[in-house]
């Protein structure tokens, strides 16, 4: 099709400036209006950041602060703050987000019949439902949608820490009301990992697009001016790099402890990026083993920063126990880095196919032998590295760019509007 498809776009968090969620669904947003005739419906929270960049955006900002504010508050005091306890900042979103596709509704009264789709890009989780879903005639468009991995039962603690236990409660969100309404009335619902899919078993698969959310800029994260993975030490040393929140179910202290407990680790060198309620637990352990000298902790860097660390390290670490989209290993694979990952969720999906090296799921001390295992091999096998990161390289650079997500998209709408069908869309 020719004709640009007239979208309006529903994404309550989506902010230039904010980590992980928000500035995914900026980004997405920004490639999808390349494409489309976009008017973006978002929550005015993100105004200010918002209207400090050039995004060429139609856009109209919600106030629901009215319920969005106390409720949020109120999860706050709950979780402690906003680094742990995701499920019960997930329940005290849905009457917050009820309300903001509600007042999307009574912004546009009378003159929906201005678009041909209606799209909501965020929220990501499938525990989320639509209100405006049962109520617009135009196709209705969800996702993507990420969520659905379980705790592995081996890290209690680590999710004690995370202070998970409503976690249990998940499945309870399908019995809520929208929630049939939301998956009966999507045309099209695009669906992360396989993780996600096993979720939605109300959708047939005629109507599920393969789809992760993830993405990356090329301005920022490319390996130009970069020495080959295995090669980038001018000390004769392999570089290995942690980069993320330092929060339990990360197990950013894992590879410290692989330093802690081999000498061939520590004639080389790891990198930690990021701050979080680990830290001192990862201090105390990098003072009780003296790694002083072989593990340097450099606390919270911008975009532009971890990837000009990104370029000047061989091999990204990042042994997550529960990691619905990871994003940063996909930073990583642009920025030519040989990555190792835990095997399970996104990460191992992407490190697939000789893609990188993938540490099997088990207990903490299992973890531990297998992630040792890994950087030690990595250290010895500098080609390896190098062979197993330009095809990592390759595989993000064809599929991730912000660009080609907004291309991917485009194509689902013109295949809504046609009626052809979604074969061979998506990822």
């Amino acid at each position: 099709m020719t004709t640009r498809p007239r979208v309006l776009l529903l994404a309550d968090e989506c902010n230039p400036e904010w980590p992980s969620l928000p500035v995914v669904g900026f980004k997405y947003a920004r490639e999808i209006a390349k494409l489309c005739d976009v008017t973006l419906a978002t929550h005015k929270r993100n105004r200010e950041n918002i209207d400090k960049v050039d995004h060429g955006l139609d856009i109209v900002f919600m106030d629901t602060e009215w319920i969005a504010k106390p409720m949020f508050y109120t999860a706050k005091w709950l979780r402690g703050g906003d680094e742990v306890a995701w499920s019960t900042s997930m329940i005290f979103n849905y009457l917050p987000y009820l309300a903001f596709e509600n007042a999307v509704w009574r912004h546009f009264s009378g003159r929906m019949d201005q678009f041909d789709i209606v799209h909501r890009i965020t929220p990501m989780s499938p525990t989320l439902p639509s209100w405006i879903a049962h109520k617009v005639k135009q196709p209705f468009v969800i996702g993507p949608l990420n969520g659905n991995l379980d705790w592995p039962k081996a890290f209690a603690a680590e999710q004690a820490r995370e202070k998970e236990k409503l976690r249990k409660l998940r499945d309870l969100y399908k019995f809520l009301p929208y929630a049939r309404s939301t998956y009966d009335k999507a045309a099209a619902v695009l669906c992360a990992f396989s993780h996600t899919r096993n979720d939605l078993q109300r959708v047939e698969d005629e109507r599920i697009i393969s789809f992760p959310e993830i993405g990356f800029d090329p301005e920022i994260f490319h390996d130009q001016g970069a020495q080959p993975a295995g090669q980038r030490g001018n000390d004769g040393k392999r570089h290995f790099l942690y980069a993320g929140r330092l929060v339990p179910y990360k197990l950013p202290e894992l590879p410290i402890r692989a330093f802690a407990t081999s000498d061939q680790l520590r004639q080389h060198h790891l990198h930690v990026v990021g701050d979080g309620p680990e830290r001192a637990r990862m201090q105390a352990v990098i003072d009780e083993y003296g790694l002083q000298d072989c593990v340097t902790m450099h606390g919270r860097k911008t975009q532009a920063e971890v990837a000009d660390m990104m370029r000047v390290c061989d091999s990204f670490v990042f042994p997550s126990i529960r990691e619905l989209g990871a994003g940063v290993v996909i930073e990583a694979m642009a920025c030519g880095m040989h990555t190792i990952v835990a095997n399970y969720g996104a990460p191992g999906d992407l490190a697939a196919n000789d893609r990188g090296a993938r540490v099997e799921m088990g207990t903490f001390d299992q973890m531990l032998d297998g992630l040792r295992s890994a950087m030690e091999t990595a250290a010895q096998n500098p080609d390896r590295m190098t062979h197993a990161a330009r095809l990592a390289k390759s595989y993000a650079d064809i599929n991730y760019p912000w660009a080609c997500k907004g291309q991917k998209t485009r194509a689902v709408y013109d295949a809504i509007m046609s009626g052809t069908g979604f074969e061979g869309l998506g990822y």
